[in-house]
C-alpha cells in the first residue's frame, strides 16, 4: 500500500523550489512559477539545446532530453523554452533516423551517451524519439498534426530494426521503456508489446527509481493502465521507505527526484 501523503510530505520537507513546483503541478496541475522555469532554462544555448556541462560549448542530446523531462514535470514542455529545445532535437537527428552526441563530447560522455557507441546510439535514439512523440501527445493524442511526426516515425522504425526476436534490445535498461513508449505511440503495437514483456520479466530486479521512471514513461503515452503499469505500482508500494520517499540510483541527494517521479507515476 502506497502512502501518498507521506511521499508528499517528504518532498515538501526536502525539495528545492523547482522540486516543490513539480509537486504542485503533479498534485493540482498548477502552472509553474516563472522562477522554476527560469532555473531549468538557465544554460540553454542559442541553438535550443543544453550543454553536457556548465562550461560546455555545444548542445548535448542527453542533457537536452533531461531538461525536457524537467519541463514536462512542471507542465512547460510545450512552452517557448521547451519548443526551442524540441526544434533543436529534431534538427539533430541523423540521416539514418538516429541520434548521437557530437564526437567532441567523447572524453566526458557517460556510457549511455558515448559518441559512436551502438548501445548509446540506441538509447539516445529511443529517448529523443520518445520526447518528440511525447510533446505531440499533449496537444494531439493521435499525432495527426505533429510537427515532429515524420522524425519520430523514422526513429521508431530504426529502433524496431534493432530489437532481437524475443523483444530484448542491445542497450541499457532505460532504453526499453523509452522504446516501448515511442513504438506504441508510433503504432508499432506488436513491437512495443514485445518490449513490455521483457520489461515485465525484469521488473522484480529493478530499482525503485527505474520502476518509477518506467511507469512515468509508459503513462506519458496512450498506453492505458495495463498489466505492466499495475505491476509497477505494486512494486513501488513494496519499496517505499517509512519516511515516504524512494531511493534513487545516484544516492540520497536525488531521492526527492525519485519520489516525485513515483508520485507522477501514481497520479
Amino acid at each position: 500500500m502506497i502512502d501518498i501523503d507521506a511521499a508528499i510530505g517528504y518532498v515538501v520537507a526536502h525539495g528545492d523550489p523547482v522540486e516543490r513546483a513539480r509537486l504542485s503541478h503533479i498534485r493540482t496541475g498548477q502552472p509553474p512559477p516563472p522562477d522554476a522555469v527560469d532555473r531549468i532554462a538557465a544554460g540553454q544555448m542559442p541553438e535550443g539545446g543544453w550543454p553536457a556541462s556548465a562550461d560546455g560549448a555545444i548542445p548535448s542530446v542527453d542533457a537536452t532530453c533531461f531538461r525536457l523531462a524537467e519541463l514536462d514535470d512542471i507542465g512547460a514542455l510545450n512552452g517557448p523554452i521547451g519548443e526551442r529545445a524540441l526544434q533543436w532535437l529534431a534538427s539533430a537527428q541523423r540521416a539514418d533516423g538516429t541520434w548521437q552526441e557530437h564526437e567532441s563530447l567523447t572524453e566526458q560522455a557517460p556510457p549511455w551517451a558515448l559518441p559512436g557507441d551502438p548501445e548509446a546510439t540506441l538509447y539516445l535514439t529511443s529517448v529523443a524519439g520518445f520526447w518528440l512523440t511525447a510533446a505531440a501527445v499533449i496537444t494531439d493524442p493521435f499525432q495527426t498534426r505533429s510537427a515532429y511526426g515524420e522524425i519520430a516515425r523514422s526513429s521508431a522504425a530504426w529502433v524496431v530494426a534493432q530489437l532481437r526476436p524475443d523483444g530484448s534490445w542491445p542497450s541499457f535498461l532505460a532504453t526499453g521503456w523509452h522504446a516501448a513508449g515511442l513504438l506504441h505511440q508510433q503504432q508499432f503495437f506488436y513491437e512495443s508489446a514485445r518490449v513490455q514483456q521483457v520489461l515485465g520479466s525484469r521488473l522484480p530486479d529493478m530499482s525503485p527509481a527505474d520502476v518509477a521512471s518506467m511507469a512515468v514513461a509508459l503513462r506519458r503515452v496512450n498506453l492505458g493502465d495495463d498489466w505492466l503499469l499495475q505491476s509497477a505500482w505494486k512494486r513501488l508500494g513494496e519499496t517505499q521507505r517509512p519516511d515516504g520517499g524512494w531511493d534513487s540510483n545516484e544516492g540520497p541527494l536525488f531521492d526527492v527526484n525519485t519520489t516525485l517521479t513515483a508520485l507522477r507515476a501514481l497520479r
